[in-house]
């Protein structure tokens, strides 16, 4: 059964210009090769901010996190910070897919954005993609005063894997009770690693751009063998209570549209902050259809959700 016909019509060139990406041991290295070139022919925004390449220690020896660090050329200080991750499956990506929103994002907030080069399986799995999204934040909480951030509105945020990242840092700081997370902004995130079966499978999600096939992949190469962690899956925590206030957004169309609300659920029912918003017609990865309607709407929610978790610090 095809979805096509529920899709946003907007984002149809999207669905039909897209390559088919089957990932596999044998397709990854050549898609990793090929991303620095897609990103360096994309135009970015001319905007009054800086970026640069910050190294932060991992905390194990001398090995050091590259980080892509982009502030407003000038500042007050005692600004609000986002800490974020980007996306792709755990096994490819890197902080620049996401640099002109992230440049818009420290423009408009006037905030400091901090976006993690984090390690990838399957050369890196679970927990080490972890233990530098905890050094990470470890590293703004304690250059807090260098950098001109407050410590009080650290928000952490990513989109997919990134998502699946955010949302179990934040419970892994709640755990740890170190370093306080004030907002988890979670775009299309991986929540739950137990995949349904095909016979309980929603059978209207999952049809464009990121697959079943490629999902499974993806967290095979990712998680470790063993008793899973809620800290490499969220959905697998047993108590979700004092988490940070939480912004999910979903296409209905999306593979993890199921997951996404059912955490959502969770959340409510102990008494997290939350707010949902699920795109008609989207599918995972429908925010690569630059200026389209839908886009523009879900580039300003997230700007007025980021804004309303900083105000009300």
């Amino acid at each position: 059964m095809s979805t096509r016909h529920l899709v946003d019509p907007e984002l149809l060139p999207l669905v039909d210009g897209f390559p088919p990406m089957a990932l596999s041991d044998a397709s990854l290295p050549m898609i990793r090769a090929g991303l620095p070139a897609m990103l360096a022919a994309r135009p970015l925004p001319d905007l009054p901010v800086r970026v640069q390449d910050v190294q932060i220690p991992s905390g194990e020896g001398d090995r050091t996190i590259r980080c892509m660090m982009i502030q407003p050329a000038t500042s007050a200080g005692k600004a609000p910070a986002i800490l974020h991750f980007h996306g792709g499956g755990h096994v490819l990506g890197v902080p620049e897919m996401n640099k002109p929103t992230l440049m818009h994002w420290a423009h408009e907030l006037r905030c400091v954005v901090v976006s993690v080069d984090y390690r990838l399986a399957p050369e890196t799995r679970f927990p080490g993609p972890m233990d530098d999204a905890y050094a990470a934040l470890r590293w703004m909480y304690e250059q807090a005063h260098v950098l001109g951030i407050d410590p009080r509105r650290i928000a952490v945020s990513g989109e997919s894997a990134g998502g699946a990242m955010a949302a179990c840092l934040s419970l892994m700081a709640r755990d740890r009770g170190q370093y306080p997370i004030a907002f988890q902004h979670l775009e299309q995130p991986r929540l739950d690693d137990r995949l349904p079966s095909t016979k309980n499978a929603n059978p209207f999600t999952g049809e464009f751009v990121w697959t079943r096939a490629s999902s499974a992949y993806c967290r095979a190469q990712y998680m470790n063998k063993g008793e899973p962690s809620p800290y490499a899956s969220a959905a697998r925590a047993s108590d979700l209570s004092g988490l940070p206030p939480a912004y999910i957004a979903v296409g209905s169309l999306d593979l993890f549209v199921d997951e996404c609300l059912a955490y959502a659920a969770r959340l409510v029912q102990v008494g997290v902050p939350t707010e949902v918003i699920v795109y008609s017609g989207a599918f995972h990865g429908f925010k690569m259809a630059a200026g389209t309607k839908i886009v523009e709407r879900a580039d300003a929610d997230n700007i007025r959700a980021l804004r309303r978790a900083f105000d009300a610090q």
